[in-house]
């Protein structure tokens, strides 16, 4: 399946990345490879993530960093609709 970011998605990918990278680099680059990697498998496995209270959205856990990818599936392909550190308020999912 296609995959596609909102850009509130990017938006998200781009601040997490941008308060990584001030701390370490090289872990913002790991976990920037980590998420890539969990959208890239839910390309092939769209289903592998967990269903939310919303029958529309799911969500993707990252490995070992803290983080969760919320995404639907829409028309063939996987919308990315946010990154979120799981040590934030639970996304609302309205």
């Amino acid at each position: 399946m296609k995959l596609r970011y909102t850009s509130r998605a990017y938006t998200d990918l781009e601040s997490i990345l941008s308060y990584l990278a001030k701390q370490s680099p090289e872990g913002a680059r790991n976990v920037l490879s980590r998420i890539n990697r969990a959208t890239d498998q839910l390309a092939s496995q769209p289903y592998s993530g967990k269903a939310t209270s919303r029958p529309d959205i799911r969500v993707c856990m990252i490995g070992r960093y803290p983080y969760k990818v919320f995404y639907r599936i829409v028309q063939g392909e996987i919308q990315i609709i946010h990154i979120r550190h799981t040590a934030r308020r639970p996304f609302e999912l309205k």
